[in-house]
């Protein structure tokens, strides 16, 4: 807080004589200060006056059967953070050092008063300083932590999904190519048998099981339609997520769709993704809707719900990691999300700049799940 800032002063002044209070006011008005004042004289009334809220206190150093020094320490243990300025005629060098010590801001001499209003502003400058810095501090060790429990979080769902993996490839593509091997081995010996053909077609059903099974892992760690573009990709899981649920979902595009640097799609398309799943899990909503929109260089995506909403003390859960990853993943390619939600409904909404994005632009074509390019040919 800057001296030009300040408008108008709430002090507390802790003083046993009602001129010296009159004569402190007047020395803050001929400072440029307008101030509202309490004076209180006793420990009682300076219990109950610091629960309410001032900028400062000025405290005499000296008051009958109760003193400045005596004020601070009840300031302190009132946990109360205001800035304390002991102003005295009597206090010597050796106190004053002490006040300061003990957490008084400045101590300032009656016979010099015009030391006042600087002394003032300057302790209210520096609480506020220490104050946001205080803040910024927590705010930083805060997310500190939450970006700590995320990466633990991510490489706990990385080692799960790697085992996820290899067990399906294990069960699925591996069984069905052992079971291939079996058939070839037996036709390889059995060459004019009649069975030929059944085991045949056998072996050709293994082969369609295991290209299934290829297909849906692949698919699972990156979808071959993003190579289709944004928009095709969008009407596929728009489709998917429609005839999986039944819950009715429009999206919404405009005509051109510029082409995407490196990372916003697959960011757009994972938002997509988890936003549904959410909807899924926990909205129990009736419609849903995906919009994809750009304005200026900003390329915007809103995936928006009827559902029941949610409570912002729910985005503060330790485990919430869904809505953490998406913010840390829309920064990878300096986006943003901005998420709301009420009693009758949630939105999603990924921004991202498109700084020096190409030109070059893509009409939707009507991807559905069944024209997905991702799928292989069958045998």
């Amino acid at each position: 807080m800057k001296s030009h800032a300040v408008r108008e002063l709430r002090l507390l002044h802790l003083e046993d004589s009602d001129l010296d209070h009159v004569m402190l006011l007047a020395h803050l008005h001929r400072g440029g200060l307008r101030v509202q004042s309490k004076r209180i004289d006793s420990e009682a009334e300076f219990l109950a006056a610091i629960q309410n809220d001032w900028d400062a206190i000025v405290s005499d150093y000296n008051l009958p059967g109760f003193g400045g020094l005596f004020a601070l320490d009840l300031l302190k243990e009132s946990q109360r953070d205001i800035p304390f300025v002991i102003v005295s005629g009597e206090i010597g060098e050796e106190v004053a050092v002490e006040a300061m010590r003990n957490g008084a801001s400045d101590y300032v001499r009656k016979g010099n008063l015009a030391r006042l209003v600087p002394a003032l502003l300057n302790a209210i400058e520096a609480n506020v300083t220490r104050r946001d810095k205080e803040l910024s501090e927590a705010e930083l060790s805060a997310s500190r932590q939450r970006l700590s429990e995320l990466a633990q979080h991510l490489q706990s769902s990385i080692e799960q999904e790697r085992a996820a993996i290899a067990r399906e490839i294990h069960d699925e593509v591996g069984g069905a190519l052992t079971a291939l091997k079996f058939d070839l081995a037996w036709i390889t010996r059995h060459p004019g048998s009649d069975e030929v053909p059944a085991r045949t077609s056998a072996a050709l059903e293994q082969v369609s099981h295991a290209i299934e099974s290829a297909q849906r892992i692949m698919h699972n760690l990156r979808p071959a339609i993003l190579e289709q573009g944004l928009v095709a990709a969008l009407q596929w899981i728009a489709a998917r997520f429609e005839k999986r649920t039944g819950v009715a979902c429009t999206l919404r595009t405009p005509p051109n769709v510029p082409a995407l640097p490196g990372g916003v799609g697959l960011v757009a398309y994972r938002t997509v993704q988890e936003a549904l799943t959410n909807i899924t899990k926990y909205a129990q909503a009736t419609q849903v809707g995906i919009d994809l929109s750009l304005a200026g260089k900003v390329i915007s995506l809103e995936v928006s719900d009827n559902g029941r909403g949610f409570l912002p003390s729910d985005l503060a859960k330790p485990q919430s990691f869904g809505i953490r990853g998406l913010h840390e993943r829309a920064r990878t390619v300096g986006g943003w999300i901005d998420l709301s939600s009420s009693p009758s409904g949630t939105t999603l909404i990924l921004s991202v700049p498109l700084h020096g994005a190409p030109v070059a632009a893509s009409a939707a074509r009507g991807i559905t799940e069944s024209a997905d390019p991702s799928r292989w040919c069958e045998l």
